[in-house]
């Protein structure tokens, strides 16, 4: 499908199965909700976008952003070595959003983010995503990941609140190859055998929204890829966001209840229970580390908390039991006022 948003400035719903070229949201009938039209200045300023990517291995765990809120835009890179304990993060931040840019087209085109003498570039060229990261701290990203061949695509757009729309369109457990220049080590991503996830998410939001979310891409015991999206809380007017793909075949996944304590002590917050409504998803997380913020500039508002851990568990498929036994991924909660 080409484009989102149809001729009567009505978006699409539902899956995508061979994903959508472009988010043609300017054509989009945008009202309020006692139905006065928009104006496209208006347009330009509730349209909200993002992009996550992850690295993840059995010796490094990599999560990356641009967000683009149009008030303000934000960028942030963390990495874990699970080795060592060792641990950084970087986070900017541009009112306006200024020097920060994210093409409307999920499978092509250019995202970016610069601040000073810090900046993050997404290129998608050919099948092939990649990523750059140049900071001024002396950490350097040169990453490719290959979407080249057995690329299945979860794309799903829903209906936002009373009058929008929420594409996003996800995938996890992709090839990848380059390398990370960190703290004086030198990566190379084939090398250390890393799996790369993609988050490419836009639309008009509700205006006050959580959710929850996890994500795994590990390597099975037989050589098999293994990508996990799930989420509960904003994508699920209808449809859900929630898949697992088994080197590259997509499985679709019902919807997934999210156990865990927000607040308490230390000894009581460690694990979460993800199970789902179909019986294919029964884990539990125990996070090791965490990348957390919280941002209150009245107009818009974040509680974020993204964390990084193992999982274990059960995932029953139709031919097969996976089990998992202290993989890699991230758990997730997150409020937002956009």
């Amino acid at each position: 499908m080409k484009k989102l948003i149809n001729q009567y400035g009505e978006a699409k719903f539902g899956m995508f199965e061979q994903g959508i070229e472009q988010i043609n949201y300017l054509n989009f009938d945008l009202r309020s909700s006692m139905g006065k039209r928009k104006s496209l200045l208006a347009k330009k300023l509730k349209f909200n976008q993002f992009q996550f990517i992850s690295f993840t291995c059995e010796t490094l765990i990599v999560g990356l952003a641009i967000v683009d809120l149009k008030i303000a835009s934000n960028c942030f890179i963390y990495l874990y070595h699970p080795n060592t304990g060792e641990f950084e993060e970087f986070s900017f931040t541009n009112l306006f959003a200024i020097g920060t840019y994210i093409d409307t087209k999920p499978n092509s085109g250019k995202a970016h983010f610069h601040k000073g003498a810090n900046s993050v570039t997404i290129i998608n060229e050919s099948g092939l995503r990649k990523v750059t990261v140049y900071l001024k701290a002396g950490l350097k990203i040169e990453a490719v990941i290959d979407e080249s061949v057995q690329y299945n695509p979860l794309a799903v757009c829903v209906r936002a609140g009373f009058t929008g729309f929420h594409f996003t369109q996800k995938i996890a457990a992709l090839p990848c190859s380059g390398s990370i220049e960190w703290r004086g080590k030198h990566i190379n991503l084939e090398q250390v055998k890393a799996l790369a996830s993609v988050d490419w998410s836009a639309g008009f939001m509700r205006r006050e929204t959580f959710w929850n979310w996890g994500s795994l891409a590990c390597t099975l015991a037989d050589g098999r890829r293994l990508g996990l999206n799930l989420a509960a809380g904003v994508v699920e007017t209808g449809f859900t966001e929630n898949a697992l793909w088994l080197d590259g075949t997509l499985i679709k996944i019902d919807m997934v209840d999210f156990k865990f304590k927000r607040y308490s002590d230390k000894s009581d917050y460690r694990q979460w229970q993800l199970r789902s409504n179909d019986g294919i998803i029964n884990l539990t997380f125990e996070p090791v580390g965490k990348r957390q913020d919280k941002t209150n500039l009245l107009i818009i508002a974040s509680n974020f908390t993204q964390h990084f851990g193992r999982f274990y568990g059960q995932i029953t498929l139709e031919n097969e039991v996976i089990t998992l036994n202290g993989e890699w991924g991230f758990t997730e909660d997150h409020y937002a006022k956009w």
